[in-house]
């Protein structure tokens, strides 16, 4: 989409495009708000700064929207098209590899008591394994800032994709 294009949606589509990115309702909310911007690196600035406020509630409610790695996000979700494209190379994973995240996926939401997310797009199979892995020694406090720091690089990365000059 063009940033011209974004400018001109509806208060009500320019929130819901930036409800693609991430289910956080404040930062979609302060994106559709913050309109027009001059240019695709002001609204990436404004997406910076609104993610940087986050709280661990809005992080938590955010990982609703998110598939396991390795599992498809449903149809449904405002970000599955991101979510497919981002895991495209866990898809094409050996078995082993695959078999070894899903049991990574099983003891860190028994550790942590959410899903594990990690952003996946520029990563191999094993480098999102060896992630999962040593996250599991992380404490609550540290997971869940590694957590944040990955869905606003997450967030960012669908922005960069999704807006164009």
């Amino acid at each position: 989409m063009l940033i011209s294009d974004y400018n001109r949606l509806s208060g009500a589509s320019a929130v819901d495009f930036a409800a693609t990115l991430v289910a956080i309702p404040s930062f979609a909310t302060a994106l559709a708000s913050s309109r027009p911007f001059a240019s695709k690196s002001e609204l990436r600035e404004r997406a910076a700064e609104a993610a940087a406020a986050w709280d661990d509630a809005e992080v938590e409610l955010a990982l609703s929207g998110h598939p396991r790695i390795g599992e498809r996000a449903a149809a449904a979700e405002p970000g599955a098209g991101h979510s497919a494209r981002e895991q495209g190379a866990v898809a094409v994973a050996d078995a082993d590899v695959l078999a070894r995240i899903a049991d990574g996926n099983r003891r860190y939401e028994a550790r942590f008591d959410r899903i594990f997310l990690v952003r996946a797009a520029g990563r191999s199979p094993a480098e999102i394994l060896s992630q999962l892995e040593e996250r599991l020694g992380n404490d609550d406090a540290t997971e869940l800032a590694v957590v944040a720091s990955e869905l606003r690089d997450i967030t960012l990365l669908r922005l960069d994709e999704s807006v164009t000059e």
